[in-house]
């Protein structure tokens, strides 16, 4: 058998029918909603449990992530925001225009995550604007993580319906 028959075979390239891509999406998302602005989730509950070390840990790597993601969004937002525009274009006419499934699969998961950014450089702004610290700084962090969420919810909907419909579609299912 040819090398490249085997690994396409293995890496199907119709995601939709593809168990790898729905297991993928799973993991992105409960990643983005693990991760708020870089932050684990255990460690705003941890800190609103037991503050103490583990308050001053949080304080911290807020701070850090904020600085991080506020000096990347002042140096080089404009060109990121521009590079993802075009980016996204690019999938949105290979995949809708020229329908090309991976293409589909690709902007159904990346517009929802670059919606997600968008938010977090917010709550980075907010959070360096205010100054915000312990339980304002928690309240914001677990706002941000509700938001990150229902972004996740719809996307998840959106895509499995998108999904089921290409199957249903194109026969994948049932002849």
């Amino acid at each position: 058998m040819d090398w490249y028959q085997t690994v396409f075979e293995v890496i199907d390239m119709r995601s939709f029918s593809n168990l790898w891509f729905w297991i993928m999406l799973a993991v992105i998302w409960s990643s983005a909603s693990y991760f708020v602005i870089g932050v684990p989730f255990d460690l705003i509950t941890r800190a609103g449990r037991h503050g103490g070390q583990a308050a001053e840990d949080l304080a911290t790597l807020v701070r850090i992530n904020v600085n991080r993601i506020l000096y990347i969004s002042t140096v080089s937002g404009l060109w990121l925001t521009g590079l993802g525009f075009f980016f996204l274009t690019i999938l949105a006419l290979l995949g809708f225009g020229y329908r090309m499934e991976f293409a589909q699969a690709v902007f159904l998961i990346l517009l929802p995550l670059s919606g997600v950014a968008a938010v977090s450089v917010r709550t980075c702004h907010v959070i360096h604007n205010f100054d915000l610290q312990g339980d304002a700084l928690r309240a914001r962090l677990m706002f941000h993580r509700r938001i990150t969420q229902v972004i996740g919810m719809f996307a998840i909907f959106v895509t499995a319906m998108w999904g089921m419909y290409q199957n249903l579609s194109l026969g994948v299912l049932g002849g």
